[in-house]
């Protein structure tokens, strides 16, 4: 067994029971840069790639004792990922065919031009870097978009993570509820990652970005001629996710004709490209998200009542950021060194006021809105200490006041008014649940809800 040494792109092993076809492997991949090893037999190959890895294989067919199909298979055994490459003569390539089944990732016939073989080498571990390339930037993505990744320690947050664990292991549909900023996407995201699908395609559609009949040809597709300027056909994004997930936000802006379409692709896994009358099978894990109340608006007969309840099979909601204030604190160190690292500014520190307000206001945008308040903050100040002339006028100059006050504001908010009339209903009913729901005409469920919103449980909090 011979081997030579170097900074190398590659370390190939050369299997021959003739040693001057190992010696010429040798010679001539060495040159090439890479390093190479050569034994004679099959056994020895076998014992050595126990012990060291190869980026690269390349066996003799046909060798006394182990033969190199027998090889193969012994490889793929411990190491399936391992790349070979068989040599055969010409009358034997139907073994080689029979080796390509196996595992092989490539064969050349005996005799071979030398380009010949370093092409099929240059491509074998071309493919493999790409595949190691791919790999690493799975796992970072992964990395990237793991639960660990949405921010926070509240009881609120380790309770969403923990569910959102759990039907992330499953393959049923996810609906996803909260207000705009609270992270909808990254929790759709992490689900995706950590579920079977991980390696497939994860697409994402804003429904209330596009007008119907956009939104309709890049949900399903059209083929050409369906109207004018579709002069090809074209790949609806279900197609185009079709072996992952397909992330469907502000789904309660969708019209009642494209509710319908939705509908059957969650009953019978199909779509139908406008213009076009065959159905096209898709395997496609849905994940909703809204900030509605798909359940009133169903009610309303605003939105598909079958529909709402093939999409809310396993619901999760995300709190808003004003009902877990214990981690804003947390949140803004994390934006503070982001952005810190990001912009090359060196880091920096939080005056205690700062942190403070930040605590105290309401955060109507959500995390978004705090997460472009920090950057703000980073690009601006002038020292290593964020101070509160560096935040936004609207966060110094609110207020935080509790959403019902003996003082009636001047212009109460819908939700202010909604848990105070609430409250007051619990309140004159003497907390018996049934019959507030039936004064304030919603049914148990809703109610329940929205007790559980507006931390309303007992009829003596105060809202």
């Amino acid at each position: 067994m011979v081997f030579s040494g170097g900074i190398v792109p590659g370390k190939i092993l050369i299997v021959d029971d003739e040693k001057s076809m190992c010696d010429f492997m040798e010679i001539m991949l060495s040159k090439e840069g890479y390093d190479v090893a050569t034994v004679n037999s099959g056994n020895e190959a076998a014992d050595i790639s126990q012990n060291e890895n190869f980026d690269l294989i390349i066996a003799d067919l046909m060798m006394p004792g182990m033969s190199g199909l027998d090889l193969l298979k012994e490889i793929k055994n411990h190491r399936p990922q391992q790349d070979f490459i068989v040599m055969t003569a010409f009358a034997s390539v139907d073994t080689a065919i029979e080796a390509m089944k196996l595992g092989a990732a490539d064969y050349i016939t005996k005799p071979f031009k030398v380009d010949e073989i370093k092409l099929v080498i240059n491509k074998s571990l071309g493919r493999r870097k790409l595949t190691q390339e791919n790999d690493d930037l799975r796992r970072q993505l992964s990395r990237n978009f793991s639960f660990d990744n949405f921010i926070g320690q509240s009881e609120g947050i380790v309770t969403l993570k923990k569910l959102a664990t759990r039907v992330a292991e499953t393959d049923s549909t996810v609906m996803i509820r909260g207000e705009s900023g609270t992270g909808k996407d990254l929790i759709a995201r992490a689900i995706h990652t950590s579920s079977n699908r991980a390696k497939g395609p994860f697409v994402t559609i804003n429904c209330a970005a596009l007008p119907e009949t956009l939104l309709e040809s890049e949900l399903f597709g059209y083929k050409k001629g369906a109207f004018t300027g579709a002069i090809k056909d074209k790949e609806g994004l279900f197609k185009v996710a079709d072996g992952g997930t397909f992330f469907l936000d502000e789904v309660g802006n969708t019209s009642m004709s494209i509710q319908v379409k939705l509908l059957r692709v969650l009953e019978d896994k199909q779509i139908t490209p406008v213009g076009d009358t065959k159905p096209i099978q898709v395997d496609v894990r849905l994940i909703a998200a809204t900030n509605a109340d798909l359940e009133e608006m169903a009610k309303a007969e605003k939105f598909r009542a079958d529909l709402f309840y093939r999409l809310n099979v396993l619901p999760i909601f995300i709190p808003p950021l004003r009902e877990r204030r214990e981690d804003i604190p947390i949140l803004t160190n994390f934006f503070v060194r982001k952005f810190c690292e990001r912009n090359n500014t060196g880091a920096k520190s939080i005056d205690k006021a700062v942190m403070e307000a930040l605590v105290k206001y309401d955060w109507p945008g959500n995390v978004r809105e705090l997460e472009n308040s920090i950057e703000r903050a980073v690009l601006l100040t002038r020292g290593d200490n964020i101070e509160l002339s560096d935040l936004p006028s609207r966060i110094l100059d609110s207020h935080s006041k509790p959403l019902v006050t003996e003082d009636v504001p001047k212009t109460p908010t819908l939700e202010s008014i909604e848990k105070a009339y609430i409250y007051y209903v619990m309140d004159q009913t003497q907390g018996k649940k049934a019959q507030a729901a039936k004064i304030l005409g919603i049914d148990n469920s809703t109610l329940y809800r929205k007790l559980e919103k507006y931390k309303l449980s007992d009829k003596g909090n105060q809202p």
